[in-house]
């Protein structure tokens, strides 16, 4: 949604589905994805899956359209595209491992030494982010002077940890680009409503 925002389309249909009743399992979104994954995309007669395939592909089709969100140049492209594929490593710390085992577990089944494990991991990889960020300079986005593609993979990952209480005060220039980025109008336009709502839960503290 950060893309459509960013390439200036305002006009498509959106449903927020409810993982805790196991909507995207529902024939609606297997009708679309057989794996019953989301998020799921349809333009037209066209359905894409998958968070990269989609955002590919309203780059390339509003390529002409907003911003440009995957450089032309060959050498900023590459590492745009590197940082991209980077936040996987993010993804699998923070979400796939700390917020994993903190939702699919009771707090007291949970094995304190396996999550501060995860949350060290983690921590690592928010360090590597803040060295990428602090070689890029002040006022910065994750790759040059311009928001990308990347960012539009990064941020989220972020804002998630975020909402889990995870504080940046560790790691300055992580928190100086999620400050400014927070306030970006393609971010602000597509924040999920039930964040409005209050607060999240605290499962990234001691990160």
């Amino acid at each position: 949604m950060i893309v459509l925002a960013e390439k200036g389309i305002s006009e498509y249909g959106n449903k927020l589905i409810s993982f805790s009743k196991n909507e995207q399992k529902s024939d609606e979104i297997l009708k679309l994805n057989p794996r019953g994954q989301v998020p799921t995309f349809r333009d037209g007669d066209v359905v894409v899956n998958e968070s990269t395939a989609i955002c590919e592909y309203l780059e390339f089709k509003f390529a002409e359209q907003g911003a440009t969100l995957l450089p032309s140049d060959a050498a900023t492209r590459g590492r745009v595209l590197q940082r991209m594929f980077e936040t996987q490593n993010l993804m699998k710390t923070l979400i796939e491992g700390v917020a994993y085992l903190f939702f699919h577990n009771k707090p007291e089944e949970i094995n304190q030494d396996e999550l501060n494990a995860k949350k060290k991991a983690a921590r690592t990889e928010l360090e590597r982010w803040e060295e990428y960020l602090k070689a890029e300079g002040t006022d910065s986005y994750i790759v040059g002077s311009q928001f990308t593609m990347a960012d539009v993979f990064l941020f989220p990952l972020l804002a998630f940890g975020v909402r889990g209480n995870l504080n940046l005060s560790s790691f300055p220039a992580i928190n100086a680009y999620y400050q400014r980025l927070e306030q970006r109008p393609s971010i602000q336009e597509t924040w999920p409503p039930h964040w409005k709502e209050g607060p999240g839960t605290d499962f990234c503290s001691g990160i």
